[in-house]
């Protein structure tokens, strides 16, 4: 029987329907879920042995949630795919203001509407999507906002006292009954309406106006923020955080791996592009290692944090770099280049927040530093260290390369120049395909590879590189310096 079809309070109560809390449903459907090994929260990775069961363990105890962590970390996310968990509809009184439930009525107006009509009461079937309210905590929201506030053009209206519940207009809290609600960015509410969540979450009281209203209203609260030494505009009083049962700490993807399948799930990248473009496997490690870098960067601030909307817009921003060197070119299809990561750099400087040091450097500086230490890191694991010291019976892998560019030459790579014209450039320089290639790389990633092997020894100072506004000049330092002499 589709219980959607179900008009009338009396009908209701004939199919043996039975109210129960979210809590409780949330409870019964997480049961479910978790004994046919399925989970609603998808997309969501790197937390299934760390966030998840720590919320799946509070959900089961019916606890409210506070979801604690740096940005870019899939708070909202985890807010928002928990209505998954909800029955998919809930009979509500017809026009009711607070989602009545029909069995169970909680405002005025829809108690009225029971005693006047009784079995013939109109009831209508929520769907669980529309049982979701999220509210962003700014300094400017008031309690009149979240809780509610006297109407008196309706007391006028109604002719009725201030006292009375039915000229009391609903904040999204009330309004939120029988739903999810969800506040973000907790601390950044102001102390004194942070003090009107208090009975709300333990006694389910609202007082609007020195009036005090039974309300046992019936919400699943999630709230989230930033660490409280994040910045200092305000943080979590005690008495609120004490009243919240589960305490959640999120964390940042803690592999390349894992922070690879999250960006290539996310970017806004079209199928047609991703067939026309090839990023190689080293670009996607080296994009990700950047990220990786920044978080530990002594430039940027660790508390702010680096979000992982960082490596998604660094991404699309390298796709639309080759993209762009394709249409100028008239080139039906585009690889990746090391060269094109500088293209990335407004995806960089535009999502850290830097410390003192990081201002002194400057914002582009500090994008080709995380740059140079994520080469040179990448590099250790594909190539022999540059500066280990050679025994006299074994052959320097870098001995021809040392010795063509020693000789005075060097290499000019131009950002935009054709697939083909890049190729030849690369292959001019003795040695380095050949070095390549004695690391098993396929025929595809030899360009790749041998372009990287040019960055990478910048960054161990074999020789030099210079940039210029539309290319790149590698060569030997010293010779370099004795043919200016």
């Amino acid at each position: 029987m589709d219980i959607t079809k179900i008009k009338t309070l009396g009908d209701l109560k004939k199919s043996g329907y039975k109210s129960k809390s979210i809590k409780e449903e949330v409870r019964d459907n997480l049961i479910e879920q978790l004994g046919s090994k399925t989970s609603n929260y998808t997309g969501i990775l790197g937390f299934e042995d760390t966030v998840l069961p720590d919320l799946e363990r509070a959900l089961l105890s019916k606890h409210n949630i506070l979801l604690l962590g740096l940005r870019g970390q899939a708070k909202t996310r985890i807010a928002r795919q928990t209505t998954g968990l909800l029955d998919e509809y809930i009979p509500v009184i017809a026009g009711s203001e607070l989602n009545d439930d029909p069995l169970n009525p909680l405002s005025t107006s829809a108690i009225d509407t029971i005693t006047k009509d009784g079995d013939k009461t109109k009831i209508e079937w929520l769907h669980r999507d529309e049982r979701y309210v999220e509210k962003l905590a700014t300094p400017d929201v008031s309690i009149a906002d979240l809780v509610g506030d006297v109407d008196p053009i309706k007391a006028a209206t109604l002719k009725l006292p201030y006292s009375d519940p039915r000229v009391i207009h609903y904040g999204l809290i009330p309004r939120a009954h029988r739903s999810i609600f969800v506040l973000n960015e907790l601390p950044d509410l102001q102390a004194r309406i942070q003090v009107s969540l208090f009975n709300i979450l333990q006694e389910g009281d609202i007082q609007i106006r020195g009036f005090k209203l039974r309300l046992p209203l019936d919400i699943l609260f999630v709230f989230t923020a930033n660490p409280e030494d994040y910045t200092n505009r305000g943080s979590i009083i005690t008495p609120l955080k004490d009243r919240i049962e589960s305490q959640i700490l999120t964390h940042y993807p803690e592999t390349i791996e894992i922070s690879k399948k999250i960006t290539a799930q996310e970017i806004n990248v079209s199928a047609d592009i991703k067939k026309k473009i090839t990023i190689t496997e080293l670009h996607k490690d080296l994009l990700e290692t950047i990220v990786f870098e920044a978080r530990e960067s002594e430039f940027i601030d660790e508390k702010s944090g680096v979000s992982a909307r960082l490596s998604i817009s660094a991404m699309e921003n390298l796709y639309s770099t080759i993209e762009r060197r394709m249409l100028k070119n008239k080139e039906k299809t585009g690889t990746s280049r090391l060269s094109d990561f500088w293209g990335i750099i407004p995806s960089i400087t535009g999502k850290v927040e830097l410390v003192y040091e990081g201002e002194q450097e400057g914002p582009y500086n500090v994008a080709l530093h995380l740059m140079s230490a994520a080469i040179k890191k990448l590099y250790l694991e594909y190539f022999p260290n540059p500066e280990r010291t050679i025994n006299t019976d074994e052959k320097d892998p870098y001995g021809t390369l040392r010795a063509w560019f020693g000789a005075g030459n060097s290499i000019d790579l131009i950002n935009e120049e054709t697939q083909k014209s890049f190729l030849k450039d690369l292959e001019s320089v003795p040695g380095l395909k050949k070095l390549v290639e004695s690391k098993n790389v396929s025929d595809e990633m030899l360009p790749a590879f041998m372009e990287f092997v040019l960055h990478g020894l910048t960054e161990f100072e074999v020789i030099s590189k210079e940039i210029l506004k539309h290319q790149m000049v590698f060569r030997d330092p010293l010779a370099g310096m004795f043919k200016d002499l």
